[in-house]
């Protein structure tokens, strides 16, 4: 078939480099989100997904709203089969739905119909799921919503931040997305409506929600540290600034500290919860790069019964 691939971060980059060497399908074209401001320059720069289309040779399309006439112009001449979607992060509208014969077919970060939404994998490890994986759909109006081609599954590991869950979902994802690419087009596969039940949504993380809360439970406070690893960033506040939780882990054998109270030795940082104790492993104060939560307690002198949070 000939595709127009739409994606935008480099988690999306597995996918297009599968289609590509796939060597059954035409990536025609590329969509991506606009060159967005980054580093300390803050000067543009383009899309980890452009910049691996532009090493191809394939031509990249940039539409501030993927309703732009031009685009859709565009679109319409390139005239694709159909469009495979790894978080494109823009809204796609009836009039850009109905150019592919075929659709445009998202691979999504989740055993749907569980974690529709912007983030599925966050919500996920924050969940405690043991399993989630990744499934194909037809695009429809609604929140990823539309019937399922394909799905794999994927352990979620005691340690797996959701950073680690969704690269190793990123490489297996690409296959399936290629699999069902070359079932479409040799009419084996067919989309199923997902069940009515089992629906949870997954809205984008936001730093409030990223602040951990001492008096939760230590298991819960260590899936939300994993959950928004590396973005955004669990934190607390020590001494009214905020302090980034890179990482951590519940230890089981003490409960001697309040929620929020900070117990530092030679070599080990310890956080009481509404349970049993967190080991702080790795934090990041503000405006510094990340490090040992032992030398960072060695270089603020914490006083006895001192307290992490509001």
């Amino acid at each position: 078939m000939k595709l127009v691939f739409a994606g935008t971060p480099e988690v999306a980059v597995p996918a297009l480099d599968a289609l590509i060497a796939s060597g059954r399908h035409e990536v025609a074209a590329v969509v991506t989100r606009p060159d967005a401001p980054a580093g300390r320059g803050r000067r543009l720069v383009a899309s980890p997904v452009a910049e691996r289309a532009e090493e191809a040779g394939i031509e990249v399309l940039k539409p501030v709203r993927p309703r732009d006439e031009a685009f859709l112009a565009r679109l319409r001449e390139i005239a694709p089969d159909c469009c495979p979607v790894v978080a494109y992060g823009a809204l796609l509208p009836k009039t850009a739905l109905d150019v592919p014969a075929r659709g445009w077919v998202n691979l999504h970060f989740s055993l749907l119909p569980a974690w529709r939404g912007a983030a599925p994998v966050q919500h996920a490890v924050m969940a405690g799921d043991e399993v989630t994986g990744a499934s194909t759909f037809l695009i429809e109006e609604g929140l990823d919503s539309g019937p399922v081609y394909g799905v794999l599954t994927e352990e979620v590991r005691p340690t797996d931040t959701s950073g680690d869950l969704l690269t190793r979902l990123a490489f297996a994802g690409a296959g399936l997305l290629v699999a069902t690419m070359d079932g479409i087009e040799d009419g084996t596969l067919h989309a199923v409506p997902q069940p009515a039940e089992g629906i949870t949504l997954a809205p984008k993380i936001t730093v409030e929600d990223a602040q951990v809360q001492w008096s939760a439970p230590a298991l819960r406070v260590d899936r939300i540290v994993r959950g928004c690893t590396p973005a955004p960033g669990a934190w607390t506040l020590f001494r009214g600034e905020r302090l980034k939780l890179v990482q951590a882990a519940p230890v089981l054998d003490r409960a001697d500290l309040a929620p929020g109270e900070l117990s530092a030795g030679k070599n080990n940082v310890y956080v009481g919860t509404g349970s049993h104790a967190v080991e702080l492993l790795w934090v990041q104060p503000q405006g510094k790069k990340p490090m040992k939560a032992a030398d960072w307690a060695r270089g603020v002198r914490i006083v006895p019964g001192e307290l992490l949070g509001l």
